[in-house]
This record gives C-alpha cells, structure tokens and sequence, in this order.
C-alpha cells in the first residue's frame, strides 16, 4: 500500500508516519509513505524518519504539485491545517487558506489522479458549544472561531467531492488531542515547559471550559481505522471520553511537574471561547471496532515526562510560540520539491 500522508511533519501527521513505519496498523507489513509538508512554524522535519519514506516540501495549496505527487498512491490521509484557533482570532486569513483552499486542492488532486481513497481529518470545534449531552455526527456545523469556520467549511467540501463526484473520502472529526511532539503553543504543552521552566502558565477566564482529551495514539489509530474500513460519505467521531475543564488539566500538570499550583495564572478570556466540547463516538466503536486504549492520567503522565526529557526539542524560544498573547506568524508557501529545510 502506498499512503501521501499531508501535513506529515506536524504533531498529529507525524505521528501517524512514525505509527505507518514502524508496521503498528499494517501487523509488520511494509507501506510505502509520501510525506507533504510546507514545514511551517509546527511542522518540523525532524518529527520524521530522515530515512524510509519520501518527504515533499510543498504547500497543500499547490494544485500543479499535488498533481504531480498523488498518481501512483493509494490513499491520501489529510492532515495539513492550520489548528491553533488563538492564531485565527488574531488573523483568519491563512487558516481560510490553507484550511479551505487546501482541502480543496487536496479533493481535486485526489479526483483528477484517480487517487482510490482519502480521509479528511477534522476537529469537534466545527460544532461550536454544546452545554450538555453529546454530539453526534448527525448535528449542524455552528463553528464559533475563524479555525473551526474553516474546517466546517473544509468538511462540506469533503462532502461535496463524494456527492457530486463519488470521490471515495471519509472525515473524521477528534477531540482535542495531546501527546509528545505537540508544539508549546496548544495547552497541555505550553503549560508543561512553562512549568518545568517555573514560569507562570495563563489560564483563560474562570477556567471551567470542559475539553475532552484523546492521545495522539489513539487518535492516530482510529483514523488508520477509517482509512481501511469506514464507509464513503461518511463522518466518524473520535472521542476521548475523557473530559475535564481547563483548570483541572493545570493543577494536574503542576502536580506532575513538581511546580507550585500558584503558578496558574488566570487571564482576560479568549474571544469567542467555546465553553465545552463533547463528541458521541459510538459510530466508529459500532462500525469499525475502535476504542481508546491510553487512559488520560497516563497519558498525560507520560507526554509530562516526555517533554521533560526532551527539552533540546522545545527549549528555543522559537519553539515556545507566543507569550502569553497570541500572534501571527509568518506565511510560506514553498513550492521547490526539495527534502531541504527552509
């Protein structure tokens, strides 16, 4: 099998490519893996093999590229995206661009090469807020933020490309996910190397926003799942099951960075800030067998003490992403076919 991976150097693509190499979905048989990424501020070729794989330095938005990459593969698994929703409060323009033009691009590359399968990998942020109960895949796409906006619209053109054109593509929609190689701007990892630092961690508003919290792993897995068993046309939620609200996720991280909880800070309130997000995955349990395997105490154990052992991996400013307010950050679009960093 031969798999494009986009957006394969980022937290999620990247571990994903780690999992395809190492034979974890395939029970040891090899899989040839194509790699594309522009390597933006959260895609690090390091994240990757240097070796056994084929790595694209190119932009998800690059129509002519992409129909050059895809013919020959089996399948597309859709990662690229701009994720970080502080970023798209501050300026949306690049996550309409990337998110939406780029799936875009993505779909009809896919379409024209005959490409024989893609899964579109998408966020429960597209649902906006929900007090009580759980969404399911059936519910109405009221995103709240510019990032969520874009990857509502994203999935529609997902839809679109199936219904109107049969283009075999499934989407997934996951909680919010964590796990080593996260770059230091998501919560749980800005607030571990803030800690580990003893600097003090912004916490938004009262810090009762409920997230449902899903490993890496497990995430990765279930879209491995959809890939070679979930249905054309159709959405699968990946839950966590797991909720807790911010501020019980900072005091839990003090205690196992060993940092005094006085260092939670609470801040002005993020615009826009969705109160809680809750997913129904009984879909994706029912239809293709997937459950989470990482319970989140032990998982978040083991990401504490992967980012304590690793701090040469963000230690550099670079790394640290804004503090504490979000900025924006600059905009490549490499087009060279090149394995070269920029």
């Amino acid at each position: 099998m031969r798999i494009l991976v986009t957006g394969g150097a980022g937290f999620i693509g990247s571990h994903y490519v780690r999992s395809l190499l190492a034979g974890e979905y395939t029970g040891g048989a090899p899989v040839a893996v194509t790699v594309l990424d522009a390597l933006t501020y959260a895609g690090r070729r390091g994240n990757i093999p240097a070796d056994g794989l084929d790595f694209v330095h190119g932009d998800v938005c690059d129509l002519p590229l992409l129909l050059d990459l895809f013919p020959g593969h089996d399948a597309v698994v859709h990662f690229a995206a701009e994720s970080h929703v502080d970023r798209s409060v501050v300026s949306g323009v690049e996550f309409a661009r990337s998110n939406v033009q780029g799936s875009q691009a993505v779909l009809e590359a896919a379409l024209r090469s005959g490409v024989p399968r893609v899964v579109h990998v998408s966020t429960d942020e597209v649902y906006g807020s929900i007090e009580r109960g759980s969404w399911t895949e059936e519910y109405p796409l009221l995103p709240n933020s510019p990032y969520a906006a874009s990857k509502a619209g994203s999935d529609l053109l997902a839809r679109a490309y199936w219904r109107t054109h049969g283009l075999n593509v499934s989407v997934t929609r996951c909680s919010n996910n964590y796990g080593p190689y996260q770059h230091a701007e998501k919560l749980i990892p800005r607030f571990i190397t803030r800690l580990l630092r003893g600097a003090t961690v912004p916490l938004y508003g009262s810090g009762r926003n409920v997230r449902e919290w899903l490993h890496v792993a497990d995430h990765c897995r279930a879209v491995h799942h959809v890939l070679t068993g979930g249905r054309a046309g159709e959405i699968y939620h990946v839950g966590g099951g797991e909720e807790r609200t911010n501020l019980e996720v900072a005091q839990r991280l003090a205690a196992l960075c060993g940092a005094d909880p006085g260092l939670i800070r609470h801040v002005t309130d993020r615009k826009g800030h969705d109160l809680r997000y809750s997913l129904d995955d009984s879909k994706i349990r029912r239809e293709l067998g997937y459950a989470p395997r990482i319970a989140f105490e032990d998982g978040l154990r083991s990401t504490v003490d992967w980012y304590r052992e690793h701090t040469e991996w963000w230690a550099a400013p670079a790394a640290q992403g804004p503090d504490p307010d979000p900025l924006p950050h600059p905009v490549t679009s490499p087009r060279a076919r090149t394995g070269q960093l920029p």
